[in-house]
């Protein structure tokens, strides 16, 4: 689904993530996991065609990113930003009919089955009541919840999300991230995300990328990557583990 290559990002002389050799399959779901100024973000730019790498190269489908046009680009994954600036007066169902257009071309007005994924992917996330509204007016939560109905609206294969959880209270956190981990694994959906809470992604994620920030990094099955000692290791922070109905519980000692 998408791939790197010996992939090097750079932020200033600092080097972020060196020689990153990494293959993301089909239906596959990767956590994204460092700590604040590792390149997670970055690199999720990266992947999404959004920054040029320092060195190496991203690949979708075995096809170098940059030799894809925008609009094919655009229906094969879709991204979801940290964070975004609302300057115009949409309404929510303007903002992620927006989403479609991509598959109309040079056509710039909807037709009535945008309509309908609108209406489906808002209702998804629980704010088609919120459809008539200026994006403005809304919460940090709504506005995150009609920015990933957006992402699924686009109807891409490959899904990426920076902090999907981020400004959600917790029981939208667990919906959106069963609904990821549905995808997945009922539609073969391709999903990689940042988050910082490890057991959410622990629960929902099939694989895990770590990043040290100085250039190190470490990929593998989430239960190879993701044990309290490697977790303890790269966030600079002893972290335990418990089981409990059937989950694991990441959390903090005291140092």
């Amino acid at each position: 689904m998408i791939s790197t290559e010996r992939l090097q990002l750079r932020i200033g002389t600092r080097t972020l993530v060196q020689d990153l050799d990494w293959q993301v399959r089909e239906g596959e779901c990767w956590s994204i996991i460092g700590r604040n100024g590792a390149g997670k973000s970055t690199l999720m730019r990266a992947l999404a065609g959004l920054r040029e790498p320092d060195g190496g190269r991203v690949l979708m489908d075995g096809r170098a990113l940059r030799d894809w046009p925008l609009d094919a680009l655009a229906r094969r994954r879709a991204f979801l930003a940290q964070s975004r600036s609302d300057a115009f007066a949409y309404t929510v169902i303007e903002t992620v009919l927006s989403a479609r257009h991509p598959y109309h071309g040079n056509n710039y007005w909807e037709n009535s089955d945008d309509h309908q994924i609108a209406l489906r992917s808002l209702a998804a996330m629980e704010v088609a009541d919120l459809a008539a509204r200026d994006v403005r007016t809304l919460s940090g939560g709504e506005r995150q919840r009609v920015a990933i109905a957006a992402l699924l609206a686009q109807d891409t294969p490959l899904l990426l999300l920076d902090e999907p959880a981020n400004a959600l209270d917790l029981a939208h956190q667990v919906s959106v991230m069963g609904l990821l981990a549905r995808l997945c694994r009922e539609q073969r959906k391709t999903v990689v995300m940042i988050g910082h809470d490890l057991s959410l992604a622990h629960g929902i994620s099939t694989h895990a990328l770590l990043l040290m920030g100085d250039g190190r990094w470490l990929a593998g099955a989430r239960d190879e990557v993701m044990q309290p000692s490697i977790l303890s290791d790269w966030l600079h922070h002893p972290i335990e583990a418990i089981l409990h109905g059937g989950r694991t519980i990441f959390f903090p000692r005291d140092a």
